[in-house]
């Protein structure tokens, strides 16, 4: 089974879900590839194995280059959800020793929310704003905006994975995109996650206002939600 990678961000941890044999050939090649991409913009990873069955020698070897770049710009990588076979693997070879390994994409994404030392500290001063939306050039655009106006922001493009951050990092306000779906079930949790915390929604026609109007009216908006006695008389 060849192997495919699928990646996205959560807050500022991204997450690659590997499927398949990581071995020798195209499949180390491939891995090793695609973590030097992801390194290039983000330095925390979690490499969420559940659809993994089998690491050869060559593969187990591309992960540790993984680490070592990682580590190397002050970063990290997890592995999470790793089977019990691949498990005994890496006790055998005494790298599960090197490797942090969790049970869930959502313990790896809070241990590096916990994170000390030596590595990268995530969390940064300011009022938290978490911000989701389907469309990955507006979430580029808030969390810049958003970071240099003073806050923590952190971005993700569906519910599901917006839970995890509530859960791991509560925000003290949610920036809410249009057209977002999902499971009945995640749906009716999102809403009771974030019952108490104020929302503002961004509506369908955000990203295609003027880039400038949108975004001092959008701060005057976040602004009034965090701060309401900044704008009373005293």
């Amino acid at each position: 089974m060849r192997l495919t990678l699928n990646t996205r961000d959560v807050g500022r941890v991204t997450i690659v879900r590997c499927s398949g044999r990581i071995i020798a050939g195209p499949e180390a090649e491939s891995l090793h590839a695609h973590m030097a991409h992801v390194l290039r913009d983000r330095k925390t990873i979690v490499l969420n194995l559940c659809e993994v069955d089998f690491v050869d020698s060559s593969g187990l070897g591309a992960m540790v280059r993984a680490l070592t770049s990682a580590r190397q710009v002050h970063g990290d990588v997890k592995l999470c959800n790793v089977q019990e076979n691949i498990h005994k693997v890496l006790k055998m070879t005494n790298l599960v020793k090197l490797f942090d390994t969790l049970d869930s994409e959502e313990s790896a994404v809070a241990a590096f929310y916990r994170l000390t030392g030596s590595w990268e500290k995530l969390k940064t001063t300011g009022p938290s704003v978490l911000i989701i939306d389907r469309s990955a050039d507006v979430l580029a655009y808030l969390r810049e905006l958003l970071r240099r106006a003073g806050y923590q922001a952190y971005t993700t493009n569906n519910l599901h994975d917006s839970l995890i951050l509530i859960r791991v990092t509560p925000p003290g306000l949610l920036l809410l995109g249009a057209n977002l779906t999902a499971s009945p079930a995640t749906e009716q949790a999102f809403q009771s996650a974030c019952a108490k915390l104020p929302v503002i929604e961004l509506g369908t026609e955000f990203s295609t206002l003027e880039a400038g109007e949108a975004a001092s009216g959008l701060l005057e908006k976040i602004s009034a939600r965090l701060h309401p006695q900044a704008g009373m008389p005293s």
